[in-house]
C-alpha cells in the first residue's frame, strides 16, 4: 500500500494535541543555536515514548524509530529555531511571551508536526520494513544547523531525506513538490571601499567613499541583467550600507552588504567573480580600493526526481488529486541543502495561506500566522513518506 491508514488514523486522533504543542512552542520561542528549552521539551517527549535519542551540540535532538524488519533508513527533518522579530498578533492567547522573538516563519509548525509524526510512527513500528531517523534541528535561521548536525553524525546510515515547510504563499493543504530546482543557494557578500576624506566644501581634495559605494549599488544590477544567461535565475541584492560619518565630512569609508541567490553552481561561481571585478573596477574610477568578502551559505535545494514523484503520490493517496499545487521554485535559501548533500531526497511546502484566517502573510513578517488546519497534513505527510519509502524503495 502507498499509505498507511492506521497512519492517518493516528494523526487525526491526535490532532488537537498537535495544535496544543505548536501553540507552546509558538509562545516560548528561541533563536538560532539558543533552542536549550525547545530541545529539552523534545527529549522529554521522546523520553515518554520510548524513543531513543541523543542531543547534538549546543542545541538539537537525533532520534531514531527502528522497524520490526529489516530495511533501509529513512529520515525525517524538522527544524525548530525562531526569529528576532516582534510579535505584532498581540490578541493570540498563544502569543510570543519573549520581546523581540517569534516563530515568524514556522518552524514551531514543524516541530510540532514533526512530534506527532513520531508518535504516530513508533505506535506502528512493528510494521516497518527499516527506521525512520527524526532530525530536530537548531540554527536553520542563520543557516548553520544542517550543517552542524550532519558533521555530528545525523546522517550517517541514512538512505533518503524528507523535510518540509508550511508555506503561507499557498492555500491551506495544498502540497507541493517538484523535481528539480526548490530553493536556491543563498550567499553574502560585503564590500569596503576605502577613499580619501576631508571636508565636504573641498571635495575635489577628497576620493568620496559615498559616491564610489553609490556608482557601486547601481551598476552592480546589470551582472544580473546584462551578463547572466537569462535561462539561469538569480539575484543581486544589496540590503545594506554604510557610508560616512557627519552631514560636513567627505566620507573616507564605505561598506556595503548584500546577497546573491541562483539555483546552478556554474552561475553563483561566475556571479562571486564578477562581483569582484565590478568592486575593483568601479574603485579604480576613482581611485578608492575595494576589498570583496563573499561568504558561501546555504546550497540550492534541488529535489530529487524519484524522491519527489514519491511525494506527489503519497499526496494523492493520503489527500487526493486536487491536493497537489505547482508551486515555482523559489530565491529564499533553505539549510536542508546540506542533508541533500549526503542522500537523496525532497523538500516539500505545505499551504497554510488562508485569507479567512489572516494567515497569507510574508514568512518572517510580525503578523505570520498559520492556518492550523495544515498542520494535520504536514504531520501525516511526514509519517506517510517514511512508510511510504521503507515499503516501496
Amino acid at each position: 500500500m502507498m499509505i498507511s491508514a492506521k497512519i492517518k488514523e493516528l494523526i487525526q486522533q491526535y490532532s488537537n494535541e498537535l495544535i496544543e504543542l505548536r501553540r507552546k512552542l509558538h509562545s516560548e520561542p528561541e533563536l538560532s543555536w539558543e533552542e536549550v528549552k525547545t530541545t529539552a521539551f523534545i527529549c522529554d517527549y521522546l523520553e515518554q515514548l520510548g524513543i531513543p535519542y541523543r542531543k547534538t551540540e549546543p542545541t538539537g535532538v537525533i532520534a531514531e524509530i527502528k522497524g520490526g524488519k529489516p530495511g533501509k533508513t529513512v529520515a525525517l527533518r524538522g527544524d525548530m529555531d525562531a526569529l528576532s522579530v516582534e510579535e505584532l498578533n498581540k490578541d493570540l492567547p498563544y502569543t510570543s511571551k519573549e520581546e523581540g522573538k517569534m516563530h515568524a516563519c514556522g518552524h514551531d509548525a514543524h516541530t510540532a508536526m514533526l512530534l506527532i509524526a513520531t508518535k504516530a510512527l513508533n505506535e506502528i513500528k512493528d510494521e516497518l520494513t527499516g527506521n525512520v531517523r527524526l532530525l530536530f534541528q537548531p540554527a536553520e535561521e542563520v543557516a548553520q544547523g544542517a550543517k552542524e548536525m550532519v558533521k555530528q553524525g545525523a546522517m550517517q546510515g541514512v538512505d533518503n531525506v524528507f523535510g518540509m515547510h508550511i508555506w503561507s504563499q499557498m492555500p491551506t493543504n495544498k502540497i507541493a513538490c517538484q523535481s528539480g530546482p526548490s530553493f536556491a543557494a543563498a550567499d553574502l557578500f560585503k564590500v569596503t571601499f576605502k577613499g580619501r576624506g576631508g571636508h565636504g566644501a573641498m571635495p575635489h581634495d577628497c576620493i568620496d567613499a559615498a559616491i564610489v559605494a553609490s556608482s557601486f549599488v547601481m551598476n552592480v544590477q546589470t551582472i544580473v541583467s546584462r551578463t547572466v544567461d537569462t535561462q539561469s535565475p538569480a539575484v543581486v541584492t544589496v540590503g545594506k550600507m554604510d557610508v560616512g560619518t557627519r552631514f560636513n565630512v567627505i566620507a573616507e569609508n564605505a561598506v556595503i552588504e548584500g546577497t546573491v541567490r541562483c539555483f546552478y553552481p556554474e552561475t553563483r561561481d561566475y556571479i562571486e567573480k564578477q562581483l569582484q571585478h565590478y568592486a575593483e573596477s568601479v574603485a579604480n574610477i576613482y581611485g578608492a580600493t575595494a576589498i570583496v568578502e563573499y561568504t558561501r551559505g546555504t546550497q540550492a535545494v534541488i529535489n530529487e526526481k524519484v524522491s519527489a514523484k514519491l511525494v506527489q503520490q503519497v499526496a494523492i493517496a493520503a489527500f487526493g488529486e486536487d491536493a497537489l499545487y505547482a508551486e515555482k521554485p523559489t530565491m529564499g535559501g533553505e539549510d536542508f541543502s546540506f542533508f541533500l548533500e549526503e542522500a537523496p531526497g525532497c523538500f516539500a511546502l505545505v499551504g497554510s495561506g488562508n485569507p479567512e484566517k489572516d494567515t497569507e502573510w510574508a514568512h518572517h513578517h510580525g503578523k505570520f500566522n498559520i492556518d492550523e488546519d495544515a498542520l494535520v497534513t504536514g504531520a501525516e505527510l511526514y509519517a506517510q513518506y517514511a512508510w511510504a519509502y521503507l515499503k516501496t524503495i
